[in-house]
């Protein structure tokens, strides 16, 4: 019996997903040599500022003006997943906090019952390009969590646990561990209103890089359990049967399967969880159980601000050095070990 119940192409971003996940985005960008000042330096005046997205040159502006990225926006009832594996994200919130995070750091936000952020991505070489690729994921709160207090946590590259296999021929498989004990192997804590938090969730976000012919064995799960596999670079077999770059796989959680890369090697997504099995609505960047409680945070959010906005504008960023840290709302500063 094949271990894949369901097969489906990634195309144009945002990914499907599957309860309790709610967004899967994956952000690849060859920004060039940034102007001294964080921008690229090349001229941006022919793209559609605020809104350039999917651009022919191979990166994008997003929503910013100058820099690129995404100036401050809400969120409400969600929480939002942010791992970089190359370039850096300056983060600023409505409740002063900031980070600088990149090359394999994880940013965990819960959103709760309300923040406001900004993302940008500033282009610190000036001698050389600025490659960026990250992945953000939206995963639910319960309703028992959606008002809850915000929340983010860092997960330093050098902090986050990793899993490596090597066979007899020196092919490697290697498990970027973010959440979900991958074998005897546990994660850092995930936010206390996650619902990764809640021991019956078995939510596990694995990002897996496979050497060329290298196989690795994803650990059994129980039942009622939803796995989603996004084959976002190279071809693999999944238990000898071929599939290639691009696809999206939902797999069967209770048998063992075996990934394998082709010749090219691979780059492999896993977001895994028991659903929460509760009403979803969404409106943008709300995700609430009912549309009464979309219009309330819209109501909420004019009120408050969710409150409101410390800095100078609504893209900041940290400064040209490269230094990483995290400043949190009480004032404590963190960097990585």
């Amino acid at each position: 019996m094949t271990a894949i119940l369901q097969r489906f192409r990634l195309g144009n971003p945002p990914w499907p997903t599957a309860d309790p996940f709610l967004f899967a985005v994956h952000h690849v960008d060859d920004y060039p040599a940034g102007d001294g000042a964080l921008a690229p330096s090349v001229p941006v005046a022919d793209r559609s500022l605020g809104m350039d997205f999917g651009h022919p040159s191979g990166w994008s502006m997003y929503h910013g003006e100058r820099v690129p990225g995404f100036p401050g926006h809400p969120h409400r009832g969600f929480e939002t997943v942010t791992i970089v594996l190359r370039g850096v994200i300056d983060h600023s919130d409505s409740l002063g906090a900031a980070a600088r995070f990149g090359a394999g750091d994880t940013q965990w936000l819960t959103a709760g019952g309300g923040i406001v952020h900004s993302e940008m991505f500033p282009l610190l070489d000036t001698e050389a390009g600025n490659p960026l690729e990250l992945f953000q994921i939206w995963l639910n709160l319960p309703a028992a969590s959606k008002g809850a207090a915000p929340h983010f946590s860092m997960f330093w590259a050098e902090e986050t646990p990793r899993v490596r296999q090597t066979d007899d021929e020196g092919r490697a498989a290697e498990v970027l561990v973010v959440a979900g004990a991958f074998g005897d192997t546990k994660p850092l804590s995930p936010p206390p209103e996650s619902w990764a938090s809640n021991d019956v969730s078995d939510v596990a976000i694995w990002n897996i890089a496979l050497d060329p012919g290298a196989r690795l064995a994803l650990p059994t799960a129980p039942d009622g359990v939803n796995r989603v596999a996004y084959l976002y670079d190279g071809d693999v077999t999944v238990d000898g049967e071929q599939v290639p770059e691009g696809t999206g796989i939902v797999l069967d959680v209770t048998n063992d399967v075996t990934i394998g890369a082709t010749e090219t090697g691979a780059h492999v997504l896993v977001l895994q969880g028991r659903p929460i099995g509760e009403p979803v609505v969404q409106h943008g960047p709300f995700v609430l159980n009912d549309e009464a409680g979309v219009r309330q945070a819209f109501l909420d959010y004019q009120r408050t601000g969710f409150g409101g906005w410390p800095w100078d504008d609504m893209a900041p960023t940290h400064g040209d050095e490269a230094r990483r840290f995290a400043r949190h709302p009480d004032g404590r500063v963190e960097t990585p070990a």
